[in-house]
């Protein structure tokens, strides 16, 4: 069945920089868009980035941009978030999901994300 795993996330300071990576298995992944969403305690899920099946095309939140990159390998059936300049406003637990900024929902499969806490 279709899997995702997150990882990559830490502790660090604002200003620093983490590369969270999802490894994805049991379905296509080279035929679909993929996207990055982050949630905090008590909040719902919050888009932060999609990327095109095909890596030609990104999109990002606006609270983001300018400062994360999205990108995706697809022979290691990969997906990447490179956060540079990281706030406080960015901790949260990250997870990637199957679709774009409109679809994702809809997609029932969630791993277990991955916790990044920006604090100094």
């Amino acid at each position: 069945q279709a899997q995702v795993a997150e990882s990559g996330g830490g502790l660090v300071r604002p200003g620093g920089s983490l590369n969270l990576s999802c490894i994805a298995s049991g379905f296509p992944f080279k035929s679909y868009s993929m996207t990055w969403v982050r949630q905090v305690p008590g909040k719902g899920l919050e888009w932060v980035s999609d990327i095109l099946y095909d890596g030609t095309r990104a999109d990002y939140a606006d609270s983001v941009k300018g400062r994360f990159t999205i990108s995706r390998d697809n022979a290691k059936n990969t997906l990447y978030l490179q956060m540079n300049g990281l706030k406080p406003e960015d901790s949260a637990v990250y997870f990637c999901k199957r679709g774009t900024r409109t679809t994702y929902d809809k997609w029932p499969v969630r791993g277990q994300g991955t916790q990044v806490t920006v604090t100094v």
